[in-house]
């Protein structure tokens, strides 16, 4: 225990010199900015006691003294912006003390065994990590820390009133996958940082850093135009230069801090930590799946799953059945969950929910007609149906426009409706016939025609679209075009959406998960998304996922297969209660070489009749 005291004093040190250092960057730019002031204070008093007299000594006065008081002005005018300055604060979901007592009853008891101020507030973000941020900038109306005579815990950290303390900001995966004591375990080193929080030097020099990083972004913030921007250049100027200034010192300085807090929490729960971290890369990576699979293909149609964080539960146990990650896994989930230390789980997770879903695609931050929610047993109803409809009526659109005829052979006759015979005849190369034995024909044979579409607009040295036969580059192209008009409309309609509402920096819990928080803003809802998932979908794949779906909609109208869902693959399709194997491959073969066979091949092997006209939205 003596050895981890010592290392906690040893952060705790470095950390408060470096906050010192930053502090000295503060009172050296402040003499600087007094130093004109002064020296026109003193030819002022010399000139009025008869020692600094002379033209030149009045020449001197004539230009020092407005120099002076430009300079007092500028630095007042710096002072007051880093000030005013609203600090970037994380878009979480709070939640109050009368929502988790038990939550908060754990955070507490941990603070009190490391010895460290209490977290004044809990909040969850719609990520796996978990950090402390510190929410009392004056300019954001709350009063800054007070400082106390006793002392809390071995760092001689002074104790700090519960409203000034920083906020503990907790993964919301972690809070549904873990258990109750794997999150106490992962929380203990988050939690000892709270010490070095409450040290007036750290929390000054914490709070300086913030203001300019602050000042530099609303200076330099594109919305604010050229004219806002180019007054205030000299102010962002001296904020990068005191933020260049006090960097290093600033990032040794956190490194000191979460050193001290490290050492501080190796006394609470270490064995278990250790399980706790694999428990935390686990949950990295079935939310990701989670989010990217089967989040972000119900996002892009207007619709956003109202219960992720339950929804990680599924794909992580899904994950550890199919890889078998981890031993004694009954035995596990028999334990109780971290989430039930929420009085009303579900209506947390709407919450958190609602919040990834403007994170990472945007949106507004309420329910309408085109952003809606969707509970899990809708999914494959309302999500992964209707995109594979939604797909296969842009790829006939598309088809249309590029005068493709409606294949009627082997359909009723007469009937013109959409069929996947018409894509599988548009996309197939004719191959030569074979030579024929007899003698030599009347007349040579014409050269085989070049398959080409006069509307192809696509790059031949495109890489892209390389591979693919000249129908395949052109049908992608047409398609990459019209969803490219269909999102910026889509977009278009959801920043006019999120403008008309009242810009929130948090998403309160209620019942619904939707209302709008009291709190003021800290972040910048015309940026959303903030952190997008995936770049652009290539043209290829594109091609790829519309073909797919006019397979799927053929397989569901025609050999009463079903939409499904896989919590770690997203949208499937179910033909005889089995998922269909093998269809991608099928597909590639046809777009880059034109070749149907091994993909008519799979559909004959289901029963599923191309020939026949399909159900469209």
């Amino acid at each position: 225990m003596s050895g981890s005291g010592t290392g906690v004093e040893m952060g705790a040190q470095a950390a408060r010199s470096r906050a010192v250092a930053v502090l000295r960057v503060r009172g050296r730019a402040l003499a600087l900015a007094l130093l004109p002031a002064a020296a026109a204070v003193i030819l002022l008093a010399g000139g009025s006691t008869a020692h600094f007299v002379g033209p030149g000594w009045d020449a001197a006065r004539l230009v020092l003294v407005p120099v002076a008081v430009l300079a007092l002005v500028a630095a007042a005018g710096v002072a007051l912006l880093v000030a005013r300055a609203r600090p970037a604060m994380s878009p979480t979901v709070p939640v109050p003390e009368d929502a988790a007592p038990d939550l908060y009853r754990m955070v507490r008891d941990l603070a009190d065994r490391l010895g460290v101020p209490a977290p004044s507030a809990i909040a969850l973000t719609p990520d796996c990590d978990s950090w402390l941020e510190d929410r009392t900038h004056r300019a954001h109306g709350l009063p800054p820390a007070e400082e106390h005579d006793d002392i809390a815990g071995a760092g001689r950290y002074p104790a700090q009133r519960s409203g000034a303390a920083p906020v503990l900001v907790i993964g919301s995966p972690f809070l549904w996958w873990m258990r109750v004591g794997e999150l106490r375990a992962v929380l203990a080193p988050v939690v000892a940082g709270t010490g070095p929080s409450a040290h007036p030097d750290i929390a000054a020099a914490r709070r300086f850093v913030r203001g300019l990083d602050a000042a530099v972004a609303v200076t330099s913030a594109p919305h604010r135009g050229p004219v806002f921007r180019g007054s205030l250049a000299g102010v962002a100027w001296v904020a990068r230069a005191l933020l260049r200034g006090c960097r290093v010192h600033a990032a040794e300085m956190e490194r000191g801090v979460a050193a001290a807090a490290a050492e501080r929490a190796q006394a609470v729960d270490y064995g278990l930590r250790i399980v706790a971290q694999e428990q935390v890369g686990l949950a990295y990576a079935g939310w990701d799946r989670l989010l990217t699979r089967v989040a972000l293909p119900a996002w892009r149609m207007g619709r956003w799953p109202c219960h992720l964080s339950a929804g990680v539960v599924a794909a992580l146990t899904e994950l550890s059945r199919r890889d078998r990650l981890a031993e004694g896994f009954a035995s596990r989930l028999g334990e109780r969950p971290a989430c039930d230390l929420l009085e009303e789980p579900g209506a947390v997770d709407e919450a958190v929910s609602l919040l990834a879903a403007r994170l990472f695609h945007g949106g507004p931050a309420e329910t309408g007609p085109d952003w809606s929610p969707v509970h899990w047993s809708d999914y494959p109803e309302e999500v992964v149906d209707r995109k594979w409809r939604t797909d296969a009526a842009r790829l006939h659109r598309v088809l249309d426009a590029l005068g493709v005829r409606l294949a009627t052979g082997g359909g009723s006759p007469g009937h013109d409706g959409p069929t996947l015979s018409r894509v599988l005849d548009h996309l197939t190369v004719p191959r030569p016939a074979p030579p024929v034995p007899a003698g030599p024909p009347d007349r040579p044979p014409a050269p085989p025609e070049r398959v080409r579409d006069d509307t192809d607009e696509t790059d031949d040295a495109d890489d892209d679209l390389s591979g693919t036969t000249d129908r395949s580059a052109a049908l992608a192209a047409r398609l990459s075009a019209e969803l490219a008009r269909e999102e910026t409309a889509a977009t278009a309609a959801r920043a006019t959406a999120t403008a008309s509402d009242a810009p929130t920096g948090t998403a309160a819990v209620t019942p619904a998960g939707t209302g709008p928080s009291d709190s003021a803003s800290a972040w910048d809802d015309r940026a959303l998304p903030l952190f997008p998932l995936q770049p652009p979908r290539t043209a290829r794949e594109l091609l790829s996922d519309h073909i797919t779906a006019m397979v799927c909609c053929a397989a569901m109208d025609t050999a009463g297969a079903a939409p499904g869902l896989d919590w770690l693959d997203g949208p499937v399709l179910l033909v005889g209660g089995a998922r269909g194997a093998d269809l991608s491959d099928h597909v590639l073969s046809l777009i880059e070489d034109g070749d149907p066979t091994p993909l008519r091949d799979w559909l004959a092997r289901q029963g599923i009749r191309p020939e026949k006209p399909v159900r469209l939205v």
